[in-house]
């Protein structure tokens, strides 16, 4: 009989090792013989795994046809000359035993225990293979796209899931697609294990650089910090710890050659690489590239900086939609207000002057955009202040009316 062809579900083993499987069988076939026979001492259970065949052979003692006590220990003589003539009284006996000899009701038992334990014992194997996977890349076929989330599956035809939260905004994928994604975390879900990639990590960013650098991967270059904003922007902080090897170089590699294909995995996500360093401003200073920066003050307590530049140099500091100054103040961990340094003209006037007829934590936002003195914030006009701040329509507007007031009088 072939194991595999009755047990149809043992077909596609994948995450179970030949020992386990055989012990999982043999434990399932000595309680059927239990069961029927009412012991299971005197069996021998061989099984081919390769194959998908087995064997349940039964030892018995050769004692008077009269004398037969328990026809499961012991044959008669003449019932053993029958297999053998050459048979005597006390001789041991091995006779094979057939799976139509246990009955309907002890062979689907068997049938519902080894699919049970079997089914288990793979949960068990794709959660430890998986959760000692967390934080690596894997690559998969896409199997199903639903509106919340991707279903992929591994080259053994395991099901991962890919959430739409996980997923780079300008991701789109079709059935049959190859995708690639950081394991993130392995749940439990019904008494299977759920596998949640991501594409969105920094950890993913991390990995592709390990891929495509050599000397991250080797331990020459090291991964200071990583932030992103998915599809956007990122910030990767390096450092080297040999002198002759300028990690951003290593990093960006020749014409651009080894980040290029990281962006083109991460659908054009810029990608700003800067040297780390344990010196505060000039860490703040290359976190805010590619602005230049004029001068610097650093609160360590508060764990804050003011930075003052030329106005040209406040819109790429604070980045489109705020992207890369969000990304400098999680790079570097402190909050990083950006000033405009220009000479005040006669005609101008501080927004500090203003604080009878605005709120001071509304000021404190227009400073923040780079925005110090009454004409920076008119000169942006308020579709800009709109985009570059939180505050209120009606409040921008009210802002605007009240420091044009001041010019006209």
């Amino acid at each position: 009989m072939n194991l595999l062809d009755t047990f149809s579900e043992f077909k596609e083993l994948k995450n179970i090792d030949r020992a386990t499987l055989i012990r999982i069988l043999e434990d399932a076939f000595r309680a059927v013989l239990v069961k029927q026979y009412g012991t299971d001492q005197n069996f021998s259970i061989i099984i081919n795994t390769d194959k998908g065949d087995f064997e349940i052979l039964r030892k018995r003692i050769v004692v008077e046809d009269d004398k037969v006590e328990d026809s499961n220990l012991q044959i008669g003589l003449s019932e053993a000359k029958a297999i053998d003539a050459d048979f005597e009284l006390g001789e041991e006996v091995t006779d094979e035993v057939k799976m139509a000899d246990f009955g309907r009701r002890h062979i689907l038992g068997l049938r519902q225990s080894l699919s049970g334990s079997i089914m288990e014992l793979e949960r068990d194997a794709i959660y430890q293979l998986y959760k000692d996977r967390i934080g690596q890349i894997v690559v998969g076929e896409v199997y199903q796209v639903w509106k919340r989330e991707v279903l992929v599956r591994d080259d053994d035809g395991n099901d991962l899931i890919l959430p739409k939260n996980e997923q780079i905004p300008s991701d789109f994928f079709r059935k049959g697609d190859t995708l690639r994604a950081v394991v993130v975390r392995v749940e439990v879900k019904n008494n299977s294990p759920l596998i949640i990639l991501s594409r969105t990590s920094p950890m993913f960013l991390q990995r592709l650089f390990e891929s495509e650098v050599p000397e991250i991967y080797d331990g020459l270059i090291t991964i200071h910090k990583i932030v992103r904003m998915p599809g956007e922007r990122a910030k990767v902080a390096v450092e080297s710890y040999d002198d002759r090897i300028d990690p951003v170089g290593a990093c960006v590699g020749m014409k651009g050659s080894r980040i290029h294909s990281i962006v083109r995995e991460l659908h054009n996500e810029s990608i700003d690489v800067i040297n780390y360093t344990t010196n505060t401003q000039l860490y703040i200073q290359r976190a805010l590239s590619p602005a230049k920066i004029n001068s610097m003050s650093i609160n360590e307590a508060e764990k804050r900086a003011e930075v003052y530049l030329d106005a040209e140099e406040v819109s790429m500091a604070i980045g489109k939609g705020g992207s890369n100054i969000k990304l400098a103040i999680q790079l570097v961990g402190y909050d990083i207000d950006v000033f405009r340094e220009q000479a005040i003209s006669e005609e101008d006037v501080l927004l500090d002057e203003f604080e009878d007829d605005i709120e001071p934590w509304i000021i404190d936002i227009l400073k923040s955009i780079g925005c110090d003195t009454a004409k920076s914030v008119l000169e942006l006009g308020f579709e800009e202040l709109s985009r570059r701040t939180d505050l209120e329509d009606e409040t921008i507007e009210d802002v605007l009316n009240i420091l044009q007031a001041e010019f006209e009088n």
